[in-house]
Protein backbone atom coordinates (compact mmCIF):
# COMPACT_ATOMS: atom_id res chain seq x y z
CA UNK A 1 0.00 0.00 0.00
CA UNK A 2 1.27 3.47 -0.86
CA UNK A 3 1.44 6.15 1.82
CA UNK A 4 1.48 9.82 0.90
CA UNK A 5 3.45 12.33 2.98
CA UNK A 6 2.80 16.05 2.90
CA UNK A 7 5.88 18.19 2.30
CA UNK A 8 7.47 20.08 5.17
CA UNK A 9 9.21 23.40 4.51
CA UNK A 10 11.96 22.89 1.95
CA UNK A 11 11.04 19.26 1.26
CA UNK A 12 9.08 17.53 -1.48
CA UNK A 13 5.93 15.51 -0.98
CA UNK A 14 6.73 11.79 -1.09
CA UNK A 15 4.85 8.53 -1.44
CA UNK A 16 5.99 5.15 -0.16
CA UNK A 17 6.10 2.72 -3.04
CA UNK A 18 7.96 -0.33 -4.30
CA UNK A 19 10.70 -0.23 -6.90
CA UNK A 20 8.26 -1.90 -9.32
CA UNK A 21 5.66 0.82 -8.77
CA UNK A 22 8.28 3.56 -8.99
CA UNK A 23 9.45 2.32 -12.38
CA UNK A 24 5.88 2.08 -13.65
CA UNK A 25 5.12 5.62 -12.49
CA UNK A 26 8.25 6.89 -14.22
CA UNK A 27 7.11 5.31 -17.47
CA UNK A 28 3.57 6.63 -17.05
CA UNK A 29 4.66 10.18 -16.28
CA UNK A 30 7.12 10.34 -19.18
CA UNK A 31 4.57 8.89 -21.62
CA UNK A 32 2.05 11.49 -20.49
CA UNK A 33 4.64 14.22 -20.80
CA UNK A 34 5.94 13.30 -24.26
CA UNK A 35 3.95 11.52 -26.98
CA UNK A 36 7.22 10.42 -28.56
CA UNK A 37 7.88 8.04 -25.65
CA UNK A 38 6.77 4.46 -26.23
CA UNK A 39 7.55 1.05 -24.74
CA UNK A 40 8.29 -2.19 -26.53
CA UNK A 41 9.49 -5.66 -25.64
CA UNK A 42 8.37 -9.21 -25.02
CA UNK A 43 5.07 -9.40 -23.08
CA UNK A 44 5.14 -5.73 -22.02
CA UNK A 45 1.59 -5.10 -23.26
CA UNK A 46 -1.45 -7.15 -22.25
CA UNK A 47 0.60 -9.38 -19.93
CA UNK A 48 2.11 -6.33 -18.22
CA UNK A 49 5.71 -7.52 -18.31
CA UNK A 50 7.19 -10.70 -16.89
CA UNK A 51 7.95 -8.78 -13.67
CA UNK A 52 4.76 -6.68 -13.87
CA UNK A 53 6.61 -3.38 -14.34
CA UNK A 54 4.61 -2.19 -17.35
CA UNK A 55 1.40 -3.36 -15.66
CA UNK A 56 -1.70 -1.59 -17.00
CA UNK A 57 0.10 0.93 -19.20
CA UNK A 58 -1.39 -0.64 -22.33
CA UNK A 59 -4.89 0.20 -21.04
CA UNK A 60 -3.99 3.88 -20.77
CA UNK A 61 -1.79 4.32 -23.83
CA UNK A 62 -2.89 1.57 -26.22
CA UNK A 63 -1.00 -1.02 -28.21
CA UNK A 64 0.68 1.55 -30.47
CA UNK A 65 2.67 2.92 -27.53
CA UNK A 66 2.99 -0.26 -25.45
CA UNK A 67 4.07 -2.72 -28.11
CA UNK A 68 4.50 -6.46 -27.72
CA UNK A 69 7.30 -7.80 -29.88
CA UNK A 70 8.32 -11.18 -31.29
CA UNK A 71 11.00 -13.13 -29.41
CA UNK A 72 13.85 -11.46 -31.28
CA UNK A 73 16.03 -9.18 -29.17
CA UNK A 74 18.17 -8.34 -32.17
CA UNK A 75 15.08 -7.30 -34.11
CA UNK A 76 13.36 -5.06 -31.60
CA UNK A 77 16.59 -3.62 -30.15
CA UNK A 78 17.49 -2.65 -33.70
CA UNK A 79 14.03 -1.17 -34.18
CA UNK A 80 14.61 0.86 -31.04
CA UNK A 81 17.87 2.22 -32.42
CA UNK A 82 16.14 3.22 -35.65
CA UNK A 83 13.19 4.78 -33.83
CA UNK A 84 15.51 6.81 -31.60
CA UNK A 85 17.56 8.00 -34.56
CA UNK A 86 14.44 9.23 -36.33
CA UNK A 87 12.91 11.32 -33.58
CA UNK A 88 11.07 9.22 -30.98
CA UNK A 89 12.10 8.08 -27.47
CA UNK A 90 11.72 4.30 -27.30
CA UNK A 91 12.01 2.38 -24.03
CA UNK A 92 13.03 -1.16 -24.95
CA UNK A 93 12.70 -3.95 -22.39
CA UNK A 94 15.11 -6.86 -22.62
CA UNK A 95 13.53 -9.42 -20.33
CA UNK A 96 16.79 -10.79 -18.90
CA UNK A 97 20.19 -9.11 -19.18
CA UNK A 98 21.74 -12.42 -20.27
CA UNK A 99 19.91 -11.93 -23.59
CA UNK A 100 21.74 -8.68 -24.31
CA UNK A 101 24.37 -10.77 -26.07
CA UNK A 102 21.81 -11.46 -28.79
CA UNK A 103 21.62 -7.76 -29.66
CA UNK A 104 25.20 -6.70 -29.00
CA UNK A 105 25.69 -5.47 -32.58
CA UNK A 106 22.69 -3.16 -32.31
CA UNK A 107 23.81 -1.73 -28.96
CA UNK A 108 27.61 -1.72 -29.10
CA UNK A 109 28.09 -0.78 -32.75
CA UNK A 110 24.93 1.17 -33.60
CA UNK A 111 23.41 2.81 -30.51
CA UNK A 112 26.73 3.55 -28.82
CA UNK A 113 28.55 4.89 -31.88
CA UNK A 114 25.87 6.65 -33.90
CA UNK A 115 26.40 10.19 -32.60
CA UNK A 116 30.18 9.85 -32.77
CA UNK A 117 30.25 8.53 -36.33
CA UNK A 118 27.95 11.31 -37.55
CA UNK A 119 29.96 14.04 -35.87
CA UNK A 120 27.33 14.78 -33.24
CA UNK A 121 24.67 15.63 -35.83
CA UNK A 122 22.36 12.81 -34.72
CA UNK A 123 20.86 11.95 -31.35
CA UNK A 124 20.16 8.55 -29.82
CA UNK A 125 17.45 8.95 -27.11
CA UNK A 126 17.18 5.21 -26.51
CA UNK A 127 16.47 3.64 -23.12
CA UNK A 128 17.09 -0.06 -22.54
CA UNK A 129 15.54 -1.60 -19.42
CA UNK A 130 16.68 -5.05 -18.33
CA UNK A 131 16.76 -7.28 -15.26
CA UNK A 132 19.81 -8.73 -13.55
CA UNK A 133 20.80 -10.96 -10.67
CA UNK A 134 20.29 -14.38 -9.17
CA UNK A 135 18.11 -15.61 -6.35
CA UNK A 136 15.15 -17.05 -8.25
CA UNK A 137 16.61 -20.45 -9.10
CA UNK A 138 16.39 -19.43 -12.76
CA UNK A 139 19.76 -20.98 -13.71
CA UNK A 140 22.72 -19.41 -15.42
CA UNK A 141 21.06 -18.09 -18.60
CA UNK A 142 18.57 -15.98 -16.62
CA UNK A 143 20.59 -14.91 -13.57
CA UNK A 144 23.62 -12.97 -14.75
CA UNK A 145 24.77 -9.49 -13.76
CA UNK A 146 26.40 -7.94 -16.80
CA UNK A 147 26.23 -4.18 -16.28
CA UNK A 148 30.02 -3.84 -16.29
CA UNK A 149 30.03 -4.76 -20.01
CA UNK A 150 28.03 -1.72 -20.96
CA UNK A 151 29.63 0.71 -18.52
CA UNK A 152 32.81 -0.12 -20.45
CA UNK A 153 31.52 0.95 -23.90
CA UNK A 154 32.10 4.61 -24.86
CA UNK A 155 28.82 6.19 -25.86
CA UNK A 156 26.60 4.20 -23.48
CA UNK A 157 25.35 5.44 -20.10
CA UNK A 158 24.70 2.72 -17.51
CA UNK A 159 22.67 3.05 -14.31
CA UNK A 160 21.70 0.50 -11.65
CA UNK A 161 19.26 1.79 -8.98
CA UNK A 162 19.08 0.30 -5.51
CA UNK A 163 16.08 2.21 -4.08
CA UNK A 164 12.59 3.18 -5.30
CA UNK A 165 13.59 6.86 -5.41
CA UNK A 166 16.62 6.08 -7.56
CA UNK A 167 14.59 3.76 -9.78
CA UNK A 168 12.05 6.44 -10.63
CA UNK A 169 14.44 9.37 -10.86
CA UNK A 170 17.04 7.59 -12.98
CA UNK A 171 14.52 6.05 -15.39
CA UNK A 172 12.97 9.46 -16.02
CA UNK A 173 16.40 10.95 -16.63
CA UNK A 174 17.22 8.06 -18.96
CA UNK A 175 14.11 8.64 -21.05
CA UNK A 176 14.85 12.37 -21.32
CA UNK A 177 18.49 11.79 -22.27
CA UNK A 178 19.58 12.26 -25.88
CA UNK A 179 22.15 9.48 -25.46
CA UNK A 180 21.52 5.74 -25.05
CA UNK A 181 20.99 4.74 -21.41
CA UNK A 182 20.98 1.18 -20.05
CA UNK A 183 18.86 0.77 -16.90
CA UNK A 184 19.80 -2.37 -14.97
CA UNK A 185 17.17 -3.55 -12.46
CA UNK A 186 17.86 -6.29 -9.91
CA UNK A 187 14.93 -8.67 -10.15
CA UNK A 188 15.00 -9.61 -6.45
CA UNK A 189 14.25 -6.10 -5.11
CA UNK A 190 11.17 -5.08 -7.08
CA UNK A 191 9.17 -5.27 -3.82
CA UNK A 192 11.60 -3.13 -1.81
CA UNK A 193 9.76 -0.06 -0.50
CA UNK A 194 10.87 3.50 0.14
CA UNK A 195 9.84 7.15 -0.17
CA UNK A 196 9.57 8.57 -3.69
CA UNK A 197 8.90 12.22 -4.59
CA UNK A 198 5.48 12.66 -6.19
CA UNK A 199 6.46 15.69 -8.30
CA UNK A 200 6.12 14.57 -11.95
CA UNK A 201 9.18 16.67 -12.79
CA UNK A 202 11.34 14.87 -10.21
CA UNK A 203 14.46 13.36 -11.75
CA UNK A 204 17.85 12.23 -10.46
CA UNK A 205 20.84 13.52 -12.41
CA UNK A 206 22.78 10.70 -14.04
CA UNK A 207 26.28 10.51 -12.60
CA UNK A 208 25.42 11.28 -8.96
CA UNK A 209 25.84 8.68 -6.21
CA UNK A 210 23.79 8.88 -3.01
CA UNK A 211 24.97 8.60 0.59
CA UNK A 212 22.19 6.40 1.95
CA UNK A 213 23.61 6.29 5.47
CA UNK A 214 26.38 8.36 7.02
CA UNK A 215 29.18 6.75 9.03
CA UNK A 216 32.69 7.33 10.29
CA UNK A 217 34.62 4.04 10.29
CA UNK A 218 34.20 2.38 6.89
CA UNK A 219 32.66 3.21 3.51
CA UNK A 220 30.55 0.59 1.74
CA UNK A 221 29.91 1.41 -1.92
CA UNK A 222 27.05 -0.83 -3.07
CA UNK A 223 24.71 -1.36 -6.00
CA UNK A 224 21.18 -2.70 -6.48
CA UNK A 225 20.19 -5.43 -3.98
CA UNK A 226 23.32 -4.94 -1.90
CA UNK A 227 22.41 -1.32 -1.13
CA UNK A 228 19.48 -2.32 1.06
CA UNK A 229 21.35 -5.23 2.60
CA UNK A 230 24.29 -2.96 3.43
CA UNK A 231 22.05 -0.32 5.01
CA UNK A 232 20.32 -2.97 7.14
CA UNK A 233 23.71 -4.39 8.14
CA UNK A 234 24.99 -0.93 9.05
CA UNK A 235 22.02 -0.47 11.37
CA UNK A 236 22.77 -3.83 13.02
CA UNK A 237 26.44 -2.90 13.50
CA UNK A 238 25.67 0.56 14.85
CA UNK A 239 27.46 1.06 18.16
CA UNK A 240 30.28 -1.29 17.20
CA UNK A 241 31.23 0.01 13.74
CA UNK A 242 29.99 3.18 12.07
CA UNK A 243 29.30 2.30 8.43
CA UNK A 244 28.69 4.81 5.64
CA UNK A 245 26.69 3.32 2.75
CA UNK A 246 26.76 4.80 -0.73
CA UNK A 247 24.36 3.75 -3.47
CA UNK A 248 26.49 4.05 -6.60
CA UNK A 249 23.32 4.46 -8.76
CA UNK A 250 25.26 5.48 -11.88
CA UNK A 251 27.89 3.06 -13.19
CA UNK A 252 28.91 5.31 -16.05
CA UNK A 253 29.45 8.14 -15.57
CA UNK A 254 30.82 7.30 -12.11
CA UNK A 255 30.58 9.76 -9.21
CA UNK A 256 34.20 9.55 -8.09
CA UNK A 257 33.97 12.71 -5.95
CA UNK A 258 31.34 11.33 -3.56
CA UNK A 259 33.26 8.08 -3.10
CA UNK A 260 36.60 9.81 -2.53
CA UNK A 261 35.10 12.29 -0.08
CA UNK A 262 33.69 9.40 1.95
CA UNK A 263 36.93 7.40 1.92
CA UNK A 264 38.90 10.46 2.99
CA UNK A 265 36.63 10.55 6.05
CA UNK A 266 36.50 6.83 6.93
CA UNK A 267 39.86 5.57 5.67
CA UNK A 268 38.39 2.22 4.66
CA UNK A 269 36.48 0.93 1.63
CA UNK A 270 34.33 -2.09 0.80
CA UNK A 271 32.77 -2.37 -2.68
CA UNK A 272 29.71 -4.64 -2.89
CA UNK A 273 28.30 -5.44 -6.33
CA UNK A 274 26.56 -8.57 -7.62
CA UNK A 275 28.80 -9.08 -10.62
CA UNK A 276 31.83 -11.31 -11.17
CA UNK A 277 34.82 -10.06 -9.20
CA UNK A 278 37.42 -9.94 -11.96
CA UNK A 279 37.67 -6.87 -14.24
CA UNK A 280 34.43 -5.42 -12.91
CA UNK A 281 32.66 -2.52 -11.23
CA UNK A 282 34.52 -3.28 -8.00
CA UNK A 283 37.88 -2.86 -9.71
CA UNK A 284 36.93 0.47 -11.33
CA UNK A 285 35.77 1.99 -8.03
CA UNK A 286 38.91 0.74 -6.26
CA UNK A 287 41.19 2.00 -9.03
CA UNK A 288 39.76 5.51 -8.78
CA UNK A 289 40.12 5.53 -4.99
CA UNK A 290 43.67 4.29 -5.39
CA UNK A 291 44.41 7.16 -7.79
CA UNK A 292 42.74 9.93 -5.80
CA UNK A 293 42.64 8.88 -2.13
CA UNK A 294 45.42 6.32 -1.63
CA UNK A 295 47.03 8.16 1.29
CA UNK A 296 43.67 8.31 3.09
CA UNK A 297 43.41 4.52 3.25
CA UNK A 298 44.11 2.85 6.60
CA UNK A 299 43.56 -0.72 5.34
CA UNK A 300 43.51 -2.61 2.03
CA UNK A 301 40.29 -2.13 0.07
CA UNK A 302 37.93 -5.11 -0.06
CA UNK A 303 35.41 -6.28 -2.68
CA UNK A 304 32.27 -8.39 -2.39
CA UNK A 305 30.77 -10.02 -5.47
CA UNK A 306 30.21 -13.22 -7.41
CA UNK A 307 33.17 -15.57 -7.83
CA UNK A 308 34.27 -15.92 -11.45
CA UNK A 309 31.62 -18.52 -12.20
CA UNK A 310 28.13 -18.88 -13.63
CA UNK A 311 25.07 -18.78 -11.36
CA UNK A 312 24.04 -22.36 -10.49
CA UNK A 313 20.49 -23.69 -10.74
CA UNK A 314 20.74 -25.60 -7.43
CA UNK A 315 19.33 -23.35 -4.64
CA UNK A 316 22.07 -24.45 -2.24
CA UNK A 317 24.84 -23.67 -4.73
CA UNK A 318 23.16 -20.45 -5.84
CA UNK A 319 23.05 -19.23 -2.25
CA UNK A 320 26.72 -20.10 -1.87
CA UNK A 321 27.71 -18.09 -4.95
CA UNK A 322 25.59 -14.96 -4.50
CA UNK A 323 26.98 -12.21 -2.25
CA UNK A 324 24.94 -11.04 0.70
CA UNK A 325 25.06 -9.15 3.97
CA UNK A 326 27.23 -11.77 5.66
CA UNK A 327 29.86 -11.31 2.95
CA UNK A 328 29.71 -7.55 3.40
CA UNK A 329 30.06 -7.99 7.15
CA UNK A 330 33.11 -10.24 6.70
CA UNK A 331 34.69 -7.61 4.43
CA UNK A 332 34.01 -4.90 7.01
CA UNK A 333 35.63 -7.08 9.67
CA UNK A 334 38.71 -7.44 7.47
CA UNK A 335 39.18 -3.71 7.00
CA UNK A 336 38.30 -2.71 10.56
Amino acid sequence: MSTATEPSEGRESTETMTIRAALREALREEMERDEGVFVMGEDVGVFGGVFDVTGDLVDQFGEERVRDTPISEAGFAGAGVGAAATGTRPVVEIMFSDFLGVCMEQLMNQAAKNRYMFGGKTEMPLTIRTTEGGGMGAASQHSGTVHTWFAHFPGIIAVAPGTPEAAKGLLKSAIRSNDPVMVFENKMIYEREGPVPTDPDFTIPIGEASVEREGEDVTVVATQRLVGESVDLAEDLDGDVSVEVIDLRSLYPLDTDTIVESVEKTGRLVVADESPLSYGTHAEVMARVNEEAFFSLDAPMQRVGVPDTHIPFSPVLEEEVLPGSEDVRAAIDRVV
